[in-house]
């Protein structure tokens, strides 16, 4: 009984075998048999012949020959911060953000967003062909979110940006933006000028006006990079965007070249801007409109100040205790001023020495005033 219960036993297995490779031969003939495209092999294939595509469009022509040419002016600038470790109380210079900026003149300028450099101690400039140098601070402006730095490298290493005008930009025209967004070097985007005459508020909450609108991408790491036009001239410095998620939506903003060529000139010659002053202490302008005034409000008059020599008229209090407003400014050389940021944004047009008409408003009558502007101290 035992051995005939291993003869079956055995049995069984053989018959379970022959099934599986049955049916696994069934399996390979039907599997072969169904068309199956993805499977299909041509060990005799080659690689298709590459069709010759011609001459680039004009426009490719001119994007790529103003890579070329303005690419080596685009550094990369890596900020650094002075930090100490958990375990350790020797100081040590470590990365804190990026930024792009560009060659400004063969004695080793760069200029770049105020905002880039604005934390840091120290910066590392990166050219396009890899070198890196040391960069030294030489002057900020805030108000108009522009930094100088310089470095020492060979007058062969230093190629200066070409510059344009903004003067005469026209929505529509071709704009280009290159730099470093997100860290990635030497990015070309291109758009139009979509918008002109645009304000945005600077990193100490002066408005900076007449800014270019572009469409070309700008996002983090651009900042500080040029804008430029199609014959390759520099026509802005990228320095923000307006995004709900902080990355690129359509919309960045470019500060003027005729701005920046004035700035630039003014902080390498004295490290900072010397600005033009009347000697006056302005009203804030909620309190002028309180009043019902019109203009800006004087407030004080500097003793031995520009305005003073003028005769201007200060806010003051007399013998009874009574208040007498001073003059209210509601014009600089013709030029309406309807607030303080008017008044600021009016003077930085002109240098210390200029003379200019004031239009003021002294109890209830207007009058002209000229005045020799001084320097703000």
């Amino acid at each position: 009984m035992a051995g005939e219960r291993r003869y079956e036993r055995r049995l069984l297995g053989l018959n379970l075998v022959l099934l599986a490779l049955l049916a696994g031969f069934l399996l390979w003939t039907f599997w072969n048999q169904v068309p199956k495209p993805w499977r299909d092999l041509n060990p005799a294939a080659v690689e298709r012949a590459v069709t010759a595509r011609g001459d680039l469009a004009d426009i490719e022509e001119t994007t790529t020959e103003i890579f070329r040419q303005v690419s080596p002016s685009v550094v990369h600038i890596t900020t650094l911060v002075t930090a100490s470790g958990p375990f350790s109380l020797n100081a040590q210079q470590v990365p804190e953000g990026t930024g792009s900026g560009f060659v400004w003149d063969q004695d080793g300028h760069i200029v770049t967003n105020f905002h880039v450099i604005r934390d840091a101690s120290a910066a590392v400039i990166l050219f396009a062909d890899g070198s890196s140098w040391r960069g030294r601070l030489v002057g900020a402006y805030p108000a108009k979110d522009l930094a100088v730095l310089a470095i020492d490298a060979p007058a062969s290493k230093l190629q200066p940006i070409v510059l344009g005008s903004a003067t005469d930009l026209q929505v529509g025209q071709m704009a280009l933006a290159i730099g470093n967004p997100f860290g990635l070097d030497q990015t070309l985007t291109t758009g139009v000028v979509s918008a002109l005459d645009r304000e945005m508020e600077s990193v100490p909450g002066r408005v900076i006006r007449n800014m270019i609108q572009t469409d070309a991408a700008i996002n983090p790491g651009n900042s500080g990079g040029p804008l430029l036009d199609s014959a390759g001239r520099l026509i802005g410095v990228n320095s923000s965007i307006l995004s709900p998620s902080g990355a690129y939506a359509g919309i960045g903003f470019a500060i003027p070249v005729d701005e920046v060529n004035r700035i630039v000139t003014e902080l390498i010659r004295h490290g900072t801007i010397v600005r033009p002053s009347l000697g006056v202490a302005l009203a804030p302008d909620q309190l002028t409109r309180r009043l019902g005034l019109d203009g800006v409000l004087v407030m004080r008059v500097e003793p031995g100040g520009p305005a003073a020599a003028a005769g201007l008229r200060p806010t003051q209090r007399n013998i009874a205790g009574d208040i007498r407003l001073g003059d209210a400014i509601v014009a600089i050389d013709d030029q309406p001023i309807e607030s303080t940021e008017d008044y600021f944004a009016t003077l930085e047009g002109h240098q210390p020495g200029d003379q200019v008409t004031l239009t003021v408003v002294r109890d209830r009558q207007r009058d002209s005033i000229t005045v020799t502007l001084g320097e703000e101290t």
